[in-house]
């Protein structure tokens, strides 16, 4: 009899968390399908845009967004995994949704290594240091292209701000 309560017990959270997966569509991160990253709605937006942008037919999510290698890929995954899960299912992430500093540097290792022979010259030494300047700073719209979705990256909050505004006046 114990042994039934206990595998019950047990068995509770291996169904939640197996039917979580399969609702949560979690087989589908462990490929490079940028269409995985539309199944939480809020990245819609970056997923449009990137169809239009000038990377589209060159990469993917993945080939900006993670580390090439095998191993730092699947702990990036897992990472992002976890905090996108935390996050979407407490909705206490950040509005709008922004780059963390690591993905940042993840992004600009991936930058400096798909053009490294086109900026050699222009970025010598490249360092992570605090005043580093992004690839991106400069060239926001190439894996993105231009802003779209609910007003660009500011999802619409200026927008509402400046009608605020003009009822206001």
């Amino acid at each position: 009899m114990a042994a039934i309560f206990f595998g019950a017990i047990a068995a509770i959270p291996f169904g939640l968390g197996g039917f979580t997966f399969m609702y949560a569509e979690g087989l589908s991160y462990l490929s490079p399908d940028p269409k995985a990253c539309v199944n939480c709605h809020i990245m819609r937006p970056e997923y449009d845009s990137w169809q239009k942008a000038s990377h589209h037919n060159v990469a993917v999510c993945v080939d900006c967004h993670l580390p090439h290698s095998l191993l730092p890929k699947y702990i990036a995954k897992a990472d992002n995994g976890f905090r996108h899960s935390k996050g979407f299912t407490l909705q206490d992430f950040h509005e709008p949704i922004m780059i963390t500093e690591k993905n940042k540097r993840i992004l600009q290792e991936n930058c400096l290594a798909c053009h490294d022979q086109m900026v050699h010259d222009l970025v010598p030494g490249a360092t992570f240091a605090i005043d580093v300047v992004y690839c991106v700073h400069c060239h926001r719209s190439v894996g993105h292209g231009d802003s779209v979705g609910l007003g660009d990256r500011d999802r619409g909050v200026r927008e509402e701000i400046i009608k605020k505004w003009a009822i206001e006046q």
